[in-house]
């Protein structure tokens, strides 16, 4: 019997490590999924548990190259960005994989911006809003003050998906979509790393850039096969409608966080923009992704609780709950300015929901639709910050909100020139690690039916 052919993909999230087998028209042949309970750092901070994840894609990558019946040919990653693995000379980790949410040391900070400007000047020039740790440059800047002796032991520091490629090819490189993504480290005017990598003796620290869109060999215990350098899981979900759509685009992704990204913006940031929480993500090509974020899923997330407690409903009834005109035109009635032709200016600091007295709605359906013509202006004020007026062709939604019917369809009202559709592509960012490297390891034409697609057409009678 002949072998299958496929690429393994190992997705590393927060919280769940994957690990998928795609064949050549990327359908999903294995899929495997672990947690690991998180350890503690030096100081007593939690993090990733480094040792375990280690042997985790050790033993699952000689799992499945052994597996009959399959040729893995090639193997790539996609995995959480803003943090590092430091290795020493020996090749081996000298430091835990410091959690991005580790508080930063205040005096460390006013020491860095007292040297190398304003936040403001250099948050424009990295396209990084100053968000401590969540700057990883900045790690290696805290490791270099606060803690020489594991600075000096490193070789190379890399963003976890070039650890998961060294781990299999045994090169340090680093790659740009994690080296671009709110790091501190990049100059997006000068297209290099910002003057002050090299000041402080970073530069030497970070491996050299490997192409995103390319494979090397590699040798696992005398397996040949073909290995990517990883890529930022942010950037590697945008691959597969890079890939498939050519009118310009915009890209909302939801979750916790709703993020639009638009790869067609080449503007640079705005001081606006960046107090607006706007930053820059880097595509697998090395051009600007320029994106807004709003804590939307979050207000959901705790709006439907509140709901819940008040109509005495479970907390997820809201997915009963479909699109009704009727309730939108009532509410208008009800609470008619909420915003100025549907848009708001400058983002508010929380949904204006919050603050709502539920005993004003009738029944949970009312109150429901409020809530997204709460979020859904907040959603505009964010989407906008990133539009190109009249270059835009089309929105796309993946995650959440987009199997959320209201959203969907007030979103479409607050656009009527443009092509709303709620999207979904299964394990994009997996699939976008190895759509990224197709023509390498695949001979066949990427599949046609690879994003799934809704339409929500505008209605005259609908607007938020």
């Amino acid at each position: 019997m002949t072998p299958k052919s496929v690429i393994a993909v190992f997705d590393i999230g927060k919280t769940n490590k994957k690990l998928f087998l795609f064949d050549e028209q990327y359908s999903i042949v294995l899929e495997k999924s672990k947690q690991f309970p998180e350890t503690v750092d030096e100081d007593g901070d939690p993090c990733e548990d480094l040792t375990a994840l280690t042997q985790w894609v050790k033993s699952e990558l000689q799992e499945v190259i052994t597996m009959e019946g399959m040729l893995v040919k090639a193997v790539n990653f996609s995995t959480y960005g803003a943090s590092f693995v430091h290795i020493g000379h020996g090749g081996e980790p000298v430091a835990p994989l410091y959690n991005y949410l580790k508080p930063f040391p205040e005096g460390l900070k006013e020491k860095f911006f007292g040297q190398w400007g304003d936040e403001a000047s250099f948050s424009l020039q990295t396209a990084s809003p100053p968000l401590g740790n969540l700057n990883s440059g900045l790690q290696l800047y805290m490791l270099k003050w606060s803690k020489p002796a594991i600075f000096n032991q490193i070789q190379y520091s890399l963003h976890l998906p070039q650890y998961m490629n060294y781990l299999v090819s045994g090169i340090a490189y680093s790659d740009i979509t994690s080296v671009g993504c709110h790091t501190g480290l990049w100059d997006f005017d000068q297209s290099a790393y910002h003057p002050w990598v090299q000041a402080e003796d970073i530069d030497n620290k970070l491996a050299p850039v490997f192409p995103s869109d390319q494979l090397m060999p590699a040798d696992w215990g005398g397996y040949k096969l073909l290995a990517g350098v990883g890529l930022h899981d942010s950037s590697a979900a945008l691959i597969p409608y890079l890939s498939y759509i050519a009118e310009p685009f915009v890209l909302i992704s939801t979750g916790t966080w709703c993020i639009t990204l638009n790869p067609f913006n080449q503007t640079p940031l705005t001081a606006s923009e960046l107090q607006q929480d706007c930053l820059c993500y880097m595509e697998y090509r090395g051009k600007p992704v320029k994106a807004s974020r709003l804590f939307a899923g979050y207000d959901h997330e705790q709006q439907v609780k509140r709901l819940a407690d008040h109509f005495g409903v479970p907390v997820d009834y809201y997915k009963n709950v479909q699109f009704d005109p009727a309730l939108v035109a009532r509410l208008h009635l009800l609470i008619p300015d909420i915003s100025t032709n549907g848009k708001i200016k400058t983002l508010m600091p929380e949904s204006p929901f919050a603050k709502r007295e539920l005993s004003q709605f009738d029944r949970y359906e009312l109150a429901y639709h409020q809530l997204i013509r709460d979020l859904m202006v907040q959603q505009v004020a964010s989407t906008d910050l990133v539009m190109v007026e009249g270059t835009t062709k089309k929105i796309f939604v993946d995650g959440g909100f987009g199997r959320n019917p209201v959203y969907m369809n007030l979103l479409a009202a607050a656009y009527p020139g443009i092509d709303v559709y709620a999207a979904s592509v299964a394990q994009a960012s997996a699939i976008g690690a190895a759509i990224a490297v197709h023509p390498h390891w695949n001979g066949e034409a990427l599949p046609a039916d690879l994003i799934q697609l809704k339409h929500f057409p505008a209605s005259r009678a609908v607007s938020i």
